[in-house]
């Protein structure tokens, strides 16, 4: 019924939108109006005054949720999305709202209730909008408001979008079939035997035409790998002539190395194989959470450090820190600092990997690197910003550059700041372990970077992360 009746679908998100909208301004006005409100000793506005204002807030908002797409299908797209668009809504309309109410000098109106009106509009309304997704999903689940799909393809790529459309069938998204692409380009209609996860193989050409001219199809998934892209120019020219959406499913994403996106380039679609894993407003959080901590770390801690640092000046000859240098962000170098848990010419014939039981390291330096703690003067380097407390963990040049010619997607590591622990070491990677599963581990943190994960790792750092039988 809703698929048949789209208009009167729209009809009922508007009408769901402006109950939410009117109860947000009605509970925004009372609550400006009771005695424990700070505004309450102020002059009452008039109630035709308020409903004026309520009514005009209520448009505005309609307007812009209707100019903002807001009432385009959202049964592809995520909830977090829809939630963004809608709080994008509610800013724009208040501005909106008191805009126009500045230049109506002999209209009284509460500016704190409209302040108010805006977060409450965007919780009443995204709570509304929730439910009816929820909803939705219960009723496309049990087989109503359904889109009927055709998938070309018989790849890999066909077979995941197969996969992931039966999976989410809250999406209501259903596979009528699927058309090989190795029938394709011929003009009978024959049927091949077999099917793709579970949808049938329907043919070629005339197959997917004749399902469209009889109206089965609502939409046509191109799904063909990426050396038969040239028959999506035939496909559209055939299918131009149809009221059916039509999507391509990309098969550029397994060229993807780091943070692959979709995205606009000067107006245009642009697929990102390899991007910046954070942007700016993520740097400078992260940045901001390593400098706060970094600095309470050290001022906790200093009693601690200095006791370390005398102990280590005691028990053997040569200076307390040492000093060493590192590849860092972007392959750049920076000297890193640790505590000296090995003799002081250790190093004189170049730099070596230390190994179980290292002859090199003094009876306290091997203490210390077993619990890690000849690392803690490093929160200098991450209040210097040459390091962050959770990234891969940096390694000398020499290594590096050899790591970089053995081990595919090894330099992507260098996309973020090195880290004093990392999402690796608490997975029990260190020392002698594999670098291999180590750089995967350190790509999956940093393409699933957040400030909660951050936290994650530095948690199982304390209770004992680096605790691993490869720590030496």
């Amino acid at each position: 019924m809703l698929k048949q009746h789209p208009r009167t679908f729209e009809a009922a998100q508007v009408t769901r939108d402006g109950a939410g909208l009117l109860g947000a301004f009605f509970l925004a006005v009372y609550a400006g109006s009771t005695p424990f409100s700070p505004n309450s000793s102020a002059e009452v506005t008039p109630s035709g005054e308020t409903v004026l204002v309520g009514l005009l807030a209520l448009t505005c908002w309609l307007l812009v949720a209707h100019v903002g797409g807001l009432y385009t299908s959202y049964r592809s797209r995520g909830l977090s999305t829809e939630l963004f668009h809608t709080f994008r809504t509610s800013v724009i309309a208040l501005f909106l709202v008191v805009t126009l109410t500045y230049f109506v000098r002999d209209t009284h109106y509460s500016r704190p209730v409209l302040l108010s009106w805006m977060p409450l509009s965007f919780v009443f309304v995204a709570g509304l909008r929730a439910i009816s997704r929820v909803g939705l999903w219960q009723l496309r689940s049990s087989g109503y408001n359904l889109r009927h799909v055709m998938v070309v393809g018989a790849g890999p790529l066909a077979h995941d979008v197969v996969n992931r459309l039966h999976l989410r069938r809250g999406l209501g998204l259903r596979v009528l079939g699927v058309v090989a692409e190795g029938a394709w380009g011929e003009h009978d209609a024959s049927r091949p035997e077999g099917s793709i996860s579970g949808a049938p193989l329907l043919g070629g050409r005339a197959t997917l035409l004749d399902w469209v001219e009889r109206g089965a199809v609502d939409q046509v998934i191109v799904a063909l790998p990426i050396g038969k892209l040239g028959h999506v120019a035939e496909l559209m020219e055939e299918l131009g002539a149809h009221p059916v959406e039509v999507k391509l499913v990309p098969d550029v994403m397994q060229y993807a190395t780091l943070c692959g996106s979709i995205e606009e380039l000067a107006g245009l679609p642009a697929v990102n194989l390899q991007g910046h894993p954070l942007g700016q407003a993520e740097r400078g959080m992260k940045r901001c959470f390593d400098v706060a901590l970094a600095s309470a770390l050290l001022l906790a801690g200093s009693p601690v450090l200095l006791l370390i640092a005398l102990t280590v000046k005691i028990s053997s000859l040569g200076p307390v820190l040492h000093r060493q240098v590192r590849v860092g962000l972007d392959g750049r170098r920076f000297t890193m600092i640790k505590f000296r848990s090995m003799v002081a010419d250790a190093e004189a014939l170049g730099p070596a990997l230390t190994c179980d039981e290292d002859p090199r390291c003094t009876g306290v330096g091997r203490w210390l690197r077993r619990y890690s703690l000849d690392e803690l003067p490093q929160l200098w380097n991450v209040l210097l910003g040459d390091m962050s407390l959770v990234g891969p963990r940096p390694e000398q040049p020499a290594f590096a550059s050899e790591l970089a010619e053995k081990i595919p997607r090894y330099a992507l590591r260098h996309r973020v700041k090195a880290g004093m622990t990392g999402w690796a070491q608490v997975n029990g990677l260190r020392g002698n372990s594999s670098m291999t599963q180590r750089v995967e581990h350190d790509l999956y943190y940093i393409e699933n970077w957040s400030i909660f994960l951050d936290l994650k790792i530095l948690v199982r750092t304390l209770l004992g992360g680096f605790l691993s039988p490869n720590a030496y």
